[in-house]
């Protein structure tokens, strides 16, 4: 027998979710992922009022509980699970939520990041919206791998560095750091904002020969923390101590 599951979640990847970092059993900077969630989800029509803000850090604590994992992330997902209009006539409104936690991802000792032909479009109404419709992200991720390199830059329609498939992108030049600011189309990274309010950062919109000429570069994410990039495009890089890699506590 075929189940028929008319959701907008289903049908369409209507949803949003966040990645948050577990640290010694707690979410590491709750606020900034809880404020993105909800003005996210304001953004796409998803009513969260069923799960005020309260109520879902105790579910997520409790999840925490329940799995031992003490250092590790977790996956917050709110989807629209109300019944698609294109095929349904029903007009009731249902928000489900979900929370996964893991391992943190292993990360490579020595990474190398390449520059990924998918382009970020920065007139797209996702813009800035870490939704549920992520193929675009890991289209351009598995495409990344698939020439054996760890992450890849991507750049928007005016050539300018956005950010990687799943991470952020920081670097170096002259003892400066840069990364790209939201202009750019990247996501407003929760990890991302918190090293911005710690370190001096200049945030630009450059092309990608700055990194090409850049001391060193570092992907952050709640994921996977800050990350040292070993090579660029086959060029080395510098991966020795700065503040960036000490600043997170995962």
């Amino acid at each position: 027998m075929i189940e028929h599951v008319l959701t907008s979640s289903t049908l369409y990847g209507k949803g949003v979710f966040t990645t948050i970092a577990i640290c010694r059993g707690q979410p590491f900077i709750w606020k900034k992922h809880w404020r993105r969630l909800t003005q996210n989800a304001s953004r796409l029509g998803i009513d969260l009022t069923e799960y005020p803000e309260e109520q879902t850090l105790r579910a997520l604590q409790d999840a925490i509980s329940e799995t031992g994992i003490a250092n590790g992330r977790a996956r917050i997902t709110f989807s629209d699970e109300s019944q698609s209009l294109i095929w349904s006539q029903s007009t009731v409104k249902k928000t489900g939520l979900s929370i996964i936690i893991a391992e943190r991802r292993t990360v490579a000792s020595s990474f190398r990041l390449s520059t990924s032909p998918h382009r970020v479009n920065t007139t797209s109404p996702l813009i800035g919206i870490k939704s549920c419709n992520y193929l675009e992200h890991l289209l351009a991720f598995d495409e990344t791998k698939a020439r054996g390199f760890h992450e890849a830059v991507r750049r928007n329609e005016r050539g300018e560095i956005a950010s990687a498939c799943m991470a952020n992108v920081f670097w170096t030049k002259d003892g400066k750091l840069f990364t790209p600011s939201l202009k750019t189309g990247c996501l407003a990274g929760t990890t991302r904002e918190y090293i911005l309010e710690n370190l001096d950062c200049e945030e630009v919109e450059t092309g990608v020969g700055d990194l090409g000429s850049a001391d060193s570069i570092f992907v952050t994410s709640a994921g996977m923390g800050a990350i040292a990039v070993s090579e660029f495009e086959g060029r080395q890089l510098d991966t020795s101590e700065h503040p960036l890699l000490r600043l997170l506590p995962f």
